[in-house]
């Protein structure tokens, strides 16, 4: 099998103050004088960002679909920035692209995820995914991914991340198109006549033993093998404080693995309750399920990246990659701290042989190749183009 010559791929990068230099600067260094069919804008919160996506318009043209949101921090192939902008476009012959948008109601989230899932059914390329954009502090994201399985099945995969506010974790946006929205999903469903490789790995490693959720609602774990999960939580840490004192200002995240066929999917327990006992998360715990506290060291966490990479690209049978959209858990920042985050491009780069990608840091991920799971945190969840 043979790539597509008449279809590309690129990515750029501002880190430019000004929300209009921002915006031409790295539109034109993904763009590159092409015709876009669609263009990928992961910027700070920080930016007049009516005025970005302007700029990034003129350079695309008008009939270029625009999605993204804004970030908790962003990466592309020259490195990561806070505060910046980083852009991906693709076009070409090949690629077909269907955008729609949907407003969250907080009380039935799942209705949004399902409404922007309905872009897949207009295509009929024999590859295709659905790409989400979420607004991250809407809560109960599971029943957003939910929604989108509920309308297309365990056939097509599905992948994406939850928007942040440069960890001002109050209230994040997110593009469809000229249109600044926030409380929304935006969903971009790509068509391709050449293959698609999704890559999802987190490099965290059980600590034994196990546990059973005994009680929980939501994203509260109220018993972990029948006892007050925090009791448990704070032992198996050898922590002798208050909840408060552990979780101060989100340094001391702990990352909670759900058993999956495939490995663990990752919740981050990020605040805990000292009268009731209870600890929480952003994103549901299943009562019943088994579930490990997770560690991890810089070193594990770059061997996801390299995992992540190696099998996005595994699926493109054999092509080289023509370039790679990248959603990254802002959280995995504080495991790569002091040097690190760097050396997480320069990992991404090698792994991906100097393909172009672009992305941003997460307030949580969308990845599903097959069957019914597709929220994680804490993980690198990469797409891979042929």
């Amino acid at each position: 099998m043979q790539t597509n010559p008449h279809r590309w791929f690129g990515a750029g990068q501002s880190s430019a103050a000004d929300a209009a230099k921002a915006g031409a600067e790295a539109a034109a260094e993904a763009i590159g004088g092409r015709s876009a069919k669609a263009v990928f804008v992961f910027c700070s919160v920080a930016y007049d960002l009516p005025e970005l996506l302007a700029a990034v318009r003129a350079e695309a043209g008008p009939h270029a679909s625009i999605v993204g949101g804004t970030t908790m921090g962003e990466l592309g192939n020259a490195g990561m920035t806070v505060g910046g902008l980083a852009v991906a476009a693709l076009g070409g012959d090949g690629f077909t692209v269907h955008v729609r948008a949907a407003a969250i109601d907080p009380h039935e989230p799942r209705a949004a995820g399902a409404q922007v899932a309905e872009a897949l059914r207009g295509l009929h390329d024999p590859n295709r995914v659905l790409i989400l954009f979420c607004d991250g502090m809407s809560g109960r994201p599971n029943e957003i991914v939910r929604g989108a399985y509920s309308t297309i099945g365990a056939a097509w995969p599905m992948v994406g991340g939850f928007a942040a506010d440069d960890r001002h974790f109050e209230r994040t946006f997110q593009f469809c198109d000229d249109e600044v929205r926030t409380g929304s999903v935006v969903g971009l469903a790509l068509g391709s006549d050449g293959p698609i490789g999704i890559g999802m790995a987190h490099g965290w490693r059980r600590t034994e033993p196990p546990m059973v959720v005994t009680k929980s609602q939501g994203p509260h774990v109220y018993l972990l093998d029948g006892e007050p999960a925090l009791d448990v939580l704070l032992r198996r840490n050898n922590f002798d404080g208050t909840a408060d004192e552990f979780f101060e200002r989100g340094r001391a995240l702990q990352p909670l693995g759900l058993s999956r066929r495939n490995g663990e999917d990752i919740r981050v327990i990020h605040g805990g309750d000292d009268e009731e006992r209870s600890v929480w998360g952003a994103a549901d715990v299943p009562q019943g399920a088994l579930v490990w506290l997770m560690e991890a060291d810089r070193q594990a966490l770059l061997d996801g990246a390299t995992w992540s990479c190696t099998e996005a690209i595994a699926g493109l049978d054999g092509l080289a990659p023509l370039g790679v959209l990248a959603f990254d858990c802002g959280g995995r920042r504080a495991g790569l701290v002091e040097g690190g985050m760097q050396e997480e491009i320069d990992t991404m780069r090698t792994a991906l042989n100097d393909a172009p990608f672009a992305g941003f840091y997460t307030t949580g991920e969308i990845a599903r190749v097959d069957g019914g799971s597709g929220l994680h945190h804490l993980t690198l969840v990469t797409l891979a183009l042929a």
